[in-house]
């Protein structure tokens, strides 16, 4: 069994933790926290050994009457594998102390490219991760991004992607974040940090992203046309997209109309905590003029890159292939 720590349970820590616990090769060895939060409660109640992230802080459970099982030292020297989860900037921070103890990491799309060996998408670039010492499971966004390129790159090769990224303001949770009545491009140049993040997936691809910020809390919309090498129909665009596991093409007669539509749905999938791991594209936006590929998707941004960060452990530990880890990550989550 692969023992996988976690450093870091908050939104995305928590949803990797839980998945991590779903597969047959794996256990969480221990997850972090900086401070005896409700997450740090959540933790305990779920069966997971809590460690203190700071040794300032670590009297702090004590106090609140949480039991931690140690400090974050010994959760790192206990792991084959530590999934950094912490808020971003902090990972930077925090790869000496898996260098030191000689444990590979992975961290999230919030750090730097510059920090790790590679970016890592499971359906894109899932061999270039094995036995590095440092990986970045890229953003929801670029996973949503490198998800579709990928086969579309595949089956009839890309000359430019051009896509305008509606982002929410804030998580469901965040509640200091912004805007609260108010559409903000960010940045106001072009392009937006996405379309140089998905070039650590294909370096060669020519692609151009701005992005707004609105008020919404639910999931990031994206508006996508891809210019492709070769002409095609719809109809064979729809059915190329269908067969790939983690891309979700919602049928017309479901009559789901945006997000919240989205997540109602999934929730009432008995999805946890309502997650959408796919990227979820609407059917009939998919249109084809020519070589001109247009059409519109949502990505769930607390959950879609957790399926990423359980099949980047087997890509760098290397003890499953592409195809049979996402296939193995898939089930254990009943994403199929």
């Amino acid at each position: 069994m692969l023992q996988v720590g976690i450093n870091g349970y908050g939104t995305i820590g928590k949803r990797v933790a839980d998945a991590v616990a779903r597969q047959p090769d794996m256990v969480v060895e221990g997850v972090a926290k900086t401070r005896p939060n409700f997450e740090a409660e959540a933790a305990v109640t779920a069966g997971y050994d809590l460690y203190a992230a700071l040794e300032e802080r670590a009297d702090q459970f004590t106090a609140a009457g949480i039991e931690t099982a140690g400090m974050v030292e010994e959760l790192v020297a206990e792991s084959d594998i530590v999934v950094d989860a912490t808020p971003s900037g902090i990972g930077a921070q925090n790869k000496s102390l898996y260098a030191e103890h000689d444990t590979p990491a992975l961290f999230q799309g919030g750090e730097s490219d510059d920090l790790v060996d590679v970016s890592f998408n499971a359906r894109s670039n899932f061999e270039a991760a094995a036995d590095a010492d440092f990986v970045r499971v890229v953003s929801c966004n670029t996973t949503g991004l490198s998800r579709l390129i990928a086969p579309l790159r595949d089956e009839y090769g890309i000359d430019r992607v051009r896509t305008t990224l509606v982002r929410r303001g804030g998580d469901p949770a965040q509640s200091g974040r912004g805007p609260i009545n108010d559409i903000l491009p960010e940045p106001k140049t072009l392009p937006s940090h996405h379309g140089p993040d998905v070039n650590t997936i294909f370096p060669d691809l020519a692609i151009d992203t701005l992005a707004l910020k609105v008020p919404a809390t639910l999931m990031h919309m994206h508006s996508i046309n891809v210019t492709l090498e070769h002409e095609t129909d719809a109809g064979a665009v729809r059915e190329l997209l269908a067969d790939e596991s983690r891309l979700w093409l919602i049928a017309a007669d479901l009559d789901v109309d945006g997000a919240g539509d989205i997540k109602e749905f999934a929730l009432d999938m008995g999805r946890p905590r309502g997650d959408v791991w796919e990227n979820a594209i609407w059917a009939e936006s998919i249109s084809v003029e020519g070589r001109e590929l247009y059409l519109f998707q949502a990505i769930h941004q607390e959950s879609d890159v957790v399926p990423e960060n359980v099949d980047a452990i087997r890509a760098v530990l290397e003890t499953e292939d592409a195809e049979t880890s996402m296939a193995r990550t898939n089930s254990a989550l009943g994403l199929e």
